[in-house]
């Protein structure tokens, strides 16, 4: 799959790893009742503080190191999977943006692990009809809180689909430093780096306007492939030593 994998520890293949992806995805798992918490795949990549995403992503990769090791492509698929997924929405612009603050504010201070299933992420209870429709409408309605998050994932995933990635590879100064600083560092510096080109703020005030959209295919998503590359490399190396 990776023209850099390490020989005695080859991948699950794309086929395996996308079994796990839509409803057996994060994104899947948000819409049903979990007994322990959700996937919250949010972060501010100025705030050092912000580390709830960055434990997801240490945990999830750990597990892939392990599944590896011990030969299970299954497990090793599954963690290959969510880790791809918790790191690309760790690198989504609109991740980045304080949703769940305005959602608190928007839902009252309502807790988030209280919203269950697809009602209760699309509609904001009040004690009348009316105030609740009023409501909703700020969360859903044109502009609304969760109607631009979705149309700039949409109109990205659409821009993003057709191209080929073929400066995406990463670069032997790539792999040094995800091999000498880690999986977590590496991330940190690449949110950072697409923090900085205000690309969510820019869609919110003009829409999908061309420098918007080149941006988008030449700057954001060559980094979101090379860190997953990345991520996945170095899982590979860390087993392989640790079978070695």
């Amino acid at each position: 799959m990776l023209p850099l994998l390490p020989d005695k520890h080859p991948f699950p293949t794309i086929q395996q790893v996308l079994n796990f992806e839509g409803e057996q995805g994060p994104d899947g798992a948000k819409l049903k009742r979990l007994r322990g918490g959700q996937p919250w795949h949010f972060v501010d990549p100025l705030d050092v503080s912000d580390t709830e995403l960055h434990d997801q992503i240490l945990l999830h990769y750990r597990a892939l190191v392990k599944a590896l090791g011990q030969d299970d492509d299954v497990r090793a698929a599954f963690e290959a999977a969510w880790l791809a997924h918790a790191l690309v929405d760790g690198l989504t612009p609109a991740h980045h943006y304080p949703y769940e603050a305005e959602l608190s504010r928007l839902r009252g201070g309502e807790a988030r692990h209280t919203r269950k299933g697809l009602a209760g992420r699309l509609y904001v209870k009040r004690d009348t009809v009316s105030k609740s429709v009023l409501q909703s409408l700020k969360l859903v309605g044109p502009r609304g809180l969760l109607t631009t998050h979705a149309m700039f994932e949409a109109g990205a995933y659409a821009l993003i689909l057709p191209l080929q990635f073929k400066k995406a590879l990463p670069s032997r100064t790539d792999i040094e430093n995800v091999v000498s600083d880690g999986v977590i560092d590496v991330f940190k510096r690449t949110a950072r780096e697409v923090a900085e080109l205000n690309l969510y703020e820019r869609f919110y005030e003009l829409g999908w306007t061309q420098p918007v959209s080149r941006d988008v295919r030449r700057e954001l998503a060559p980094r979101m492939v090379r860190m997953v590359t990345l991520a996945w490399y170095a899982a590979c190396l860390e087993a392989a030593k640790g079978a070695a």
